[in-house]
Protein backbone atom coordinates (compact mmCIF):
# COMPACT_ATOMS: atom_id res chain seq x y z
CA UNK A 1 0.00 0.00 0.00
CA UNK A 2 2.87 2.40 0.87
CA UNK A 3 5.75 1.66 -1.52
CA UNK A 4 9.46 1.56 -0.70
CA UNK A 5 11.63 3.42 -3.23
CA UNK A 6 15.38 2.85 -3.50
CA UNK A 7 16.99 6.29 -3.72
CA UNK A 8 20.18 4.90 -5.23
CA UNK A 9 18.33 4.08 -8.46
CA UNK A 10 17.94 7.81 -9.07
CA UNK A 11 20.87 9.49 -7.39
CA UNK A 12 23.47 7.19 -9.02
CA UNK A 13 21.76 7.17 -12.41
CA UNK A 14 21.36 3.38 -12.26
CA UNK A 15 17.66 3.43 -13.23
CA UNK A 16 16.17 6.92 -12.86
CA UNK A 17 13.18 6.05 -15.04
CA UNK A 18 12.12 3.23 -12.72
CA UNK A 19 12.50 5.45 -9.66
CA UNK A 20 10.61 8.32 -11.27
CA UNK A 21 7.75 6.05 -12.32
CA UNK A 22 7.43 4.67 -8.78
CA UNK A 23 7.60 8.16 -7.27
CA UNK A 24 4.92 9.44 -9.63
CA UNK A 25 2.61 6.54 -8.87
CA UNK A 26 3.04 7.04 -5.11
CA UNK A 27 2.47 10.80 -5.31
CA UNK A 28 -0.68 10.33 -7.38
CA UNK A 29 -2.29 7.78 -5.04
CA UNK A 30 -1.66 8.23 -1.31
CA UNK A 31 0.95 11.01 -1.56
CA UNK A 32 3.50 9.11 0.51
CA UNK A 33 6.35 6.65 0.08
CA UNK A 34 9.26 5.24 2.06
CA UNK A 35 12.78 6.04 0.89
CA UNK A 36 15.49 3.43 1.37
CA UNK A 37 19.25 3.71 0.81
CA UNK A 38 18.97 7.48 1.29
CA UNK A 39 22.61 7.96 2.26
CA UNK A 40 22.07 9.92 5.48
CA UNK A 41 24.83 8.77 7.87
CA UNK A 42 23.61 6.47 10.64
CA UNK A 43 25.74 8.32 13.13
CA UNK A 44 23.98 11.58 12.34
CA UNK A 45 20.56 9.96 12.71
CA UNK A 46 21.64 8.73 16.14
CA UNK A 47 22.85 12.23 17.06
CA UNK A 48 19.48 13.71 16.10
CA UNK A 49 17.63 11.20 18.28
CA UNK A 50 20.00 11.90 21.19
CA UNK A 51 19.58 15.66 20.72
CA UNK A 52 15.81 15.24 20.76
CA UNK A 53 15.90 13.26 24.00
CA UNK A 54 18.21 15.80 25.63
CA UNK A 55 16.05 18.77 24.68
CA UNK A 56 12.70 17.37 25.80
CA UNK A 57 14.25 16.26 29.10
CA UNK A 58 14.95 19.91 29.98
CA UNK A 59 12.81 21.57 32.67
CA UNK A 60 9.75 23.28 31.24
CA UNK A 61 10.91 26.62 32.64
CA UNK A 62 14.04 26.36 30.50
CA UNK A 63 12.19 25.30 27.35
CA UNK A 64 9.64 28.07 27.80
CA UNK A 65 12.40 30.63 27.24
CA UNK A 66 12.27 29.46 23.60
CA UNK A 67 8.48 29.74 23.21
CA UNK A 68 7.57 29.54 19.51
CA UNK A 69 4.72 32.01 20.03
CA UNK A 70 7.30 34.75 20.57
CA UNK A 71 8.71 34.11 17.10
CA UNK A 72 7.17 35.26 13.83
CA UNK A 73 9.48 32.89 11.98
CA UNK A 74 8.20 29.49 13.22
CA UNK A 75 11.19 28.86 15.50
CA UNK A 76 11.40 27.56 19.03
CA UNK A 77 9.51 25.32 21.46
CA UNK A 78 5.80 24.55 21.40
CA UNK A 79 4.54 23.07 24.65
CA UNK A 80 1.71 20.62 25.19
CA UNK A 81 -1.59 22.13 24.02
CA UNK A 82 -0.06 24.86 21.86
CA UNK A 83 -0.84 23.05 18.60
CA UNK A 84 -4.62 23.43 18.57
CA UNK A 85 -5.05 21.31 15.44
CA UNK A 86 -3.62 18.36 17.37
CA UNK A 87 -5.12 19.07 20.76
CA UNK A 88 -5.79 15.35 21.29
CA UNK A 89 -2.04 14.73 21.48
CA UNK A 90 0.11 15.40 24.52
CA UNK A 91 2.80 16.72 22.23
CA UNK A 92 5.62 19.22 22.41
CA UNK A 93 8.03 20.21 19.66
CA UNK A 94 11.12 22.21 18.75
CA UNK A 95 11.47 23.94 15.36
CA UNK A 96 14.41 25.54 13.55
CA UNK A 97 15.00 26.97 10.08
CA UNK A 98 17.83 28.52 8.11
CA UNK A 99 20.46 29.45 10.68
CA UNK A 100 20.74 33.23 10.38
CA UNK A 101 22.47 35.84 12.54
CA UNK A 102 20.67 38.95 13.85
CA UNK A 103 22.83 40.98 11.43
CA UNK A 104 21.78 39.00 8.35
CA UNK A 105 20.33 41.42 5.73
CA UNK A 106 17.22 39.23 5.38
CA UNK A 107 16.59 39.49 9.11
CA UNK A 108 17.21 43.23 9.19
CA UNK A 109 14.87 43.73 6.23
CA UNK A 110 12.09 41.89 8.06
CA UNK A 111 11.65 39.28 5.34
CA UNK A 112 8.96 36.67 6.18
CA UNK A 113 10.20 33.71 8.21
CA UNK A 114 13.73 35.10 8.46
CA UNK A 115 15.05 35.19 12.02
CA UNK A 116 17.79 33.69 14.17
CA UNK A 117 17.08 30.26 15.56
CA UNK A 118 16.38 29.90 19.28
CA UNK A 119 18.87 27.47 20.76
CA UNK A 120 18.91 25.66 24.12
CA UNK A 121 22.08 25.44 26.18
CA UNK A 122 22.88 21.82 25.30
CA UNK A 123 26.33 20.72 24.14
CA UNK A 124 26.33 19.36 20.56
CA UNK A 125 22.59 20.12 20.06
CA UNK A 126 23.14 22.98 17.65
CA UNK A 127 25.71 21.09 15.58
CA UNK A 128 23.51 18.01 15.27
CA UNK A 129 20.51 20.04 14.20
CA UNK A 130 22.48 22.14 11.71
CA UNK A 131 24.10 19.07 10.17
CA UNK A 132 20.81 17.20 9.83
CA UNK A 133 19.07 20.27 8.40
CA UNK A 134 21.79 20.54 5.75
CA UNK A 135 21.44 16.85 4.84
CA UNK A 136 17.65 17.09 4.63
CA UNK A 137 17.77 20.23 2.51
CA UNK A 138 20.11 18.54 0.04
CA UNK A 139 17.95 15.42 -0.09
CA UNK A 140 14.74 17.42 -0.53
CA UNK A 141 16.14 19.48 -3.38
CA UNK A 142 17.38 16.34 -5.11
CA UNK A 143 13.98 14.66 -4.71
CA UNK A 144 12.44 17.62 -6.52
CA UNK A 145 14.60 16.75 -9.54
CA UNK A 146 12.73 13.44 -9.69
CA UNK A 147 9.44 15.34 -9.38
CA UNK A 148 10.45 17.56 -12.31
CA UNK A 149 11.18 14.47 -14.36
CA UNK A 150 7.87 12.82 -13.49
CA UNK A 151 5.77 15.93 -14.17
CA UNK A 152 7.72 16.56 -17.40
CA UNK A 153 8.91 19.96 -16.19
CA UNK A 154 12.11 21.59 -17.43
CA UNK A 155 15.16 20.42 -15.51
CA UNK A 156 15.84 22.91 -12.72
CA UNK A 157 12.29 24.25 -12.66
CA UNK A 158 12.09 24.13 -8.85
CA UNK A 159 15.59 25.50 -8.21
CA UNK A 160 14.60 29.20 -8.00
CA UNK A 161 11.69 28.29 -5.72
CA UNK A 162 13.96 26.55 -3.19
CA UNK A 163 17.17 28.61 -3.29
CA UNK A 164 16.45 30.08 0.19
CA UNK A 165 13.45 28.08 1.36
CA UNK A 166 11.33 28.50 4.46
CA UNK A 167 12.28 24.92 5.30
CA UNK A 168 11.73 23.83 8.89
CA UNK A 169 13.22 20.98 10.90
CA UNK A 170 10.94 19.97 13.76
CA UNK A 171 11.59 17.56 16.60
CA UNK A 172 8.39 16.23 18.17
CA UNK A 173 7.93 14.40 21.46
CA UNK A 174 4.64 12.61 22.13
CA UNK A 175 3.95 11.88 25.78
CA UNK A 176 2.43 8.50 26.51
CA UNK A 177 -1.21 8.41 27.58
CA UNK A 178 -2.81 5.36 29.27
CA UNK A 179 -5.61 3.87 27.11
CA UNK A 180 -8.12 4.23 29.94
CA UNK A 181 -7.76 8.02 29.71
CA UNK A 182 -8.60 8.17 25.99
CA UNK A 183 -11.81 8.05 24.03
CA UNK A 184 -11.56 6.60 20.49
CA UNK A 185 -11.86 10.14 19.09
CA UNK A 186 -9.08 11.44 21.32
CA UNK A 187 -6.78 8.58 20.35
CA UNK A 188 -7.21 9.00 16.60
CA UNK A 189 -7.50 12.71 15.97
CA UNK A 190 -8.34 14.46 12.70
CA UNK A 191 -6.72 14.08 9.30
CA UNK A 192 -4.47 16.87 8.10
CA UNK A 193 -1.96 17.66 5.36
CA UNK A 194 1.41 19.37 5.50
CA UNK A 195 1.78 22.86 4.10
CA UNK A 196 4.85 22.80 1.87
CA UNK A 197 6.17 20.70 -0.99
CA UNK A 198 7.68 17.60 0.59
CA UNK A 199 8.02 16.42 4.19
CA UNK A 200 10.74 13.94 5.16
CA UNK A 201 10.10 12.08 8.42
CA UNK A 202 12.51 10.17 10.66
CA UNK A 203 10.71 7.99 13.22
CA UNK A 204 11.91 6.05 16.24
CA UNK A 205 10.45 2.79 14.90
CA UNK A 206 6.91 3.27 16.20
CA UNK A 207 5.52 6.50 14.79
CA UNK A 208 1.79 5.79 15.01
CA UNK A 209 1.44 7.64 11.70
CA UNK A 210 -1.53 6.66 9.53
CA UNK A 211 -2.37 7.75 5.99
CA UNK A 212 -5.88 8.16 4.57
CA UNK A 213 -6.30 6.46 1.19
CA UNK A 214 -8.57 7.79 -1.59
CA UNK A 215 -11.01 5.02 -0.62
CA UNK A 216 -11.31 6.46 2.87
CA UNK A 217 -9.28 3.76 4.62
CA UNK A 218 -6.62 4.47 7.23
CA UNK A 219 -3.33 2.65 6.59
CA UNK A 220 -0.48 2.34 9.10
CA UNK A 221 2.93 3.59 8.03
CA UNK A 222 5.10 0.45 7.96
CA UNK A 223 8.16 0.74 10.16
CA UNK A 224 11.04 -0.49 7.99
CA UNK A 225 14.49 0.08 9.52
CA UNK A 226 16.71 2.41 7.55
CA UNK A 227 13.92 4.19 5.68
CA UNK A 228 12.57 7.73 5.74
CA UNK A 229 8.93 8.59 5.04
CA UNK A 230 8.32 11.22 2.33
CA UNK A 231 4.94 12.98 2.16
CA UNK A 232 3.54 15.30 -0.50
CA UNK A 233 2.39 18.67 0.89
CA UNK A 234 -0.14 21.29 -0.17
CA UNK A 235 2.20 23.46 -2.27
CA UNK A 236 3.32 20.58 -4.46
CA UNK A 237 -0.28 19.44 -4.84
CA UNK A 238 -1.25 22.95 -5.95
CA UNK A 239 1.66 23.25 -8.39
CA UNK A 240 0.61 19.93 -9.95
CA UNK A 241 -3.05 21.04 -10.00
CA UNK A 242 -4.07 17.94 -8.03
CA UNK A 243 -2.12 15.49 -10.16
CA UNK A 244 -0.23 14.83 -6.93
CA UNK A 245 -2.19 14.19 -3.75
CA UNK A 246 -1.16 15.85 -0.49
CA UNK A 247 -0.88 13.04 2.04
CA UNK A 248 -3.82 13.21 4.46
CA UNK A 249 -2.46 11.73 7.68
CA UNK A 250 -2.81 11.60 11.44
CA UNK A 251 -0.80 10.53 14.47
CA UNK A 252 -2.37 8.09 16.89
CA UNK A 253 -2.00 9.10 20.52
CA UNK A 254 0.65 6.72 21.87
CA UNK A 255 0.47 4.74 25.08
CA UNK A 256 4.23 5.18 25.57
CA UNK A 257 6.42 8.16 24.61
CA UNK A 258 7.41 8.51 20.95
CA UNK A 259 9.51 10.90 18.94
CA UNK A 260 9.68 12.12 15.36
CA UNK A 261 11.98 14.41 13.39
CA UNK A 262 10.21 15.98 10.40
CA UNK A 263 11.78 18.20 7.75
CA UNK A 264 9.28 20.43 5.97
CA UNK A 265 10.58 21.66 2.60
CA UNK A 266 8.59 24.87 2.20
CA UNK A 267 9.41 27.13 -0.80
CA UNK A 268 11.06 30.56 -0.82
CA UNK A 269 8.83 33.23 0.80
CA UNK A 270 8.06 35.02 -2.48
CA UNK A 271 7.49 31.91 -4.59
CA UNK A 272 4.14 31.97 -6.34
CA UNK A 273 2.19 28.78 -5.70
CA UNK A 274 -0.17 28.31 -8.64
CA UNK A 275 -1.15 25.42 -10.90
CA UNK A 276 1.27 25.16 -13.79
CA UNK A 277 -0.27 26.06 -17.17
CA UNK A 278 0.32 22.63 -18.67
CA UNK A 279 -1.64 20.98 -15.85
CA UNK A 280 -5.05 21.98 -17.23
CA UNK A 281 -7.68 24.45 -15.95
CA UNK A 282 -6.48 25.69 -12.54
CA UNK A 283 -8.13 24.34 -9.40
CA UNK A 284 -6.49 26.98 -7.16
CA UNK A 285 -5.92 30.72 -7.17
CA UNK A 286 -2.27 31.85 -7.02
CA UNK A 287 -0.89 32.51 -3.54
CA UNK A 288 2.49 33.66 -2.27
CA UNK A 289 4.23 30.88 -0.33
CA UNK A 290 4.87 33.03 2.77
CA UNK A 291 1.23 34.10 2.91
CA UNK A 292 -0.01 30.53 2.62
CA UNK A 293 2.38 29.27 5.29
CA UNK A 294 1.48 32.10 7.69
CA UNK A 295 -2.24 31.43 7.29
CA UNK A 296 -1.80 27.72 7.97
CA UNK A 297 0.47 28.31 10.98
CA UNK A 298 -2.02 30.79 12.45
CA UNK A 299 -4.60 27.98 12.28
CA UNK A 300 -2.18 25.60 14.00
CA UNK A 301 -0.87 27.40 17.08
CA UNK A 302 -2.72 28.80 20.07
CA UNK A 303 -1.60 32.38 20.55
CA UNK A 304 0.20 33.38 23.72
CA UNK A 305 -2.63 35.80 24.53
CA UNK A 306 -5.30 33.12 24.15
CA UNK A 307 -3.36 30.78 26.40
CA UNK A 308 -3.38 33.26 29.28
Amino acid sequence: MIPVLNWQLFVTGKDPDAFTASLGAACRTNGIFLLSDHGIPRGLLAEVREASDAFFALPEAEKSQLDIRRSKANRGWAGVGVEITRAHLRKESFSMGLDLTPEDPRVLAGEPFRAPNLWPEIDTFRDAMRDYYKEMLGLGRFLLKAVERDLELPAGFFQPHFSEPMATLRLSHYHGTPPAELSPEARQGPAQTDYGSLTVVLTDGASGLQVLTPRGEWVDLPEIPGTLAVLVGDCLMRWSNDQYRAAAHRILTPETPRRLAAFYLDPNPDSLIAPLPRMGPPNYAPVRAADYLRARLDETYLSAEAAQ
